[in-house]
């Protein structure tokens, strides 16, 4: 059984995924899979880039051409390496490619580990990512007095490490409902604020991890952002995207994690991006959820479980989704 996404379409396929033409090829049965954003924005046609359709997941190889890959290794997926590959949201998945993509894409992990949270392991990846590109503009994050815009599961994670690494972190959001939801989680103890309340001072860094960069959002940011500080652009921007009085091209800057010096109401400031991830960040990712001394429990943003057809209905209701993540069991529950 499988959710498959056709023409922008969620259909639910009782048949089994077919087998691809190429020699080198794995299947993965599937643990667990969870519902990311960017799925969301796949249905609604919102999402620009390939499609990454059912890309957070956690499985175990049981068929498999490519010696690094054997039979019996637990995988997580890196969508950002090209391969062929079905939906990760079913009960076995094929991929097939090169076999060094095929490694580089199938990321294995240990047997111990709880699938609920080991299947963060790709949206901590990109939020590892985020915070690389921080660190490339302003160095060590110890001391740095860093705003997270965005309570979702992102914004949460990239505030988490960013505290785990040693920024002074806030948390902002535009809804108090959802920020309030967010802080059930008890992921991490920082000053959560809504947009447009007083801070103590300008931040050094803003991160805009809203799932869309909107006008709204980044007003925020710039009203946040100390003079000669760092706004970074996570959340999904589209081809052409740009900001009154701001002379940068957002989803270039974005999509190719540059920097662009910028003038804001006559200070200047620096605008960076984070697109995707690289195999570094999957290996600190695994290192946070495996850490024995002291993992990142991301299994707190667990907001809900369905299995494909509960999954199927929530893709075609997606306003009704709240905060917080949806695992996807491939099997009913």
């Amino acid at each position: 059984m499988r959710v498959t996404l056709e023409e922008g379409v969620p259909r639910l396929r009782r048949s089994p995924p077919p087998r691809p033409r190429e020699d080198t090829a794995v299947l993965v049965d599937i643990e667990l899979a969870a519902l990311c954003r960017s799925d969301l924005k796949e249905v609604a046609g919102s999402r620009h880039g390939p499609s990454q359709f059912g890309h957070e997941l956690v499985g175990t190889i049981r068929e498999s051409t490519v010696p690094a890959l054997a039979e019996g290794t637990r995988v997580v997926l890196d969508p950002n390496v090209v391969v062929g590959r079905g939906t990760g949201f079913a009960d076995h998945m094929w991929a097939a490619g090169p076999a060094d993509l095929l490694r580089q894409a199938l990321q294995p992990v240990p047997h111990g580990p709880a699938a609920r949270r080991l299947v963060f392991a790709e949206p901590i990846a990109c939020a590892q990512h985020c915070l690389s590109a921080v660190k490339r503009q302003v160095g060590d994050l110890q001391g740095a007095h860093l705003m997270v815009l965005g309570a979702g599961t992102a914004g949460l994670l990239i505030a988490a490490l960013a505290a785990r690494a040693g920024a002074q972190v806030s948390v902002h959001n535009r809804s108090r409902a959802r920020m309030d939801e967010a802080r059930k989680t008890d992921l991490l103890d920082v000053p959560w604020l809504l947009f447009g309340e007083p801070t103590a001072g300008r931040a050094d860094v803003v991160v805009v991890a809203t799932s869309f960069v909107l006008p709204a959002g980044l007003d925020e940011a710039l009203r946040l952002v100390a003079p000669g500080g760092l706004v970074l652009l996570y959340g999904g921007t589209a081809p052409g995207d740009r900001h009154p009085g701001l002379d940068c091209d957002l989803d270039h800057v974005r999509r190719t994690g540059t920097v662009a010096a910028c003038t804001w109401q006559g200070h200047l400031l620096r605008v960076a991006g984070s697109y995707g991830t690289t195999p570094q960040d999957f290996a600190s990712a695994i290192g946070d959820l495996t850490d024995i001394a002291a993992p990142l429990r991301a299994e707190a943003l667990v907001a809900d479980e369905v299995d494909l057809p509960g999954l199927l209905g929530l893709l075609r209701t997606p306003d009704a989704l709240g905060p917080g993540k949806i695992v996807v069991h491939p099997e009913p529950s």
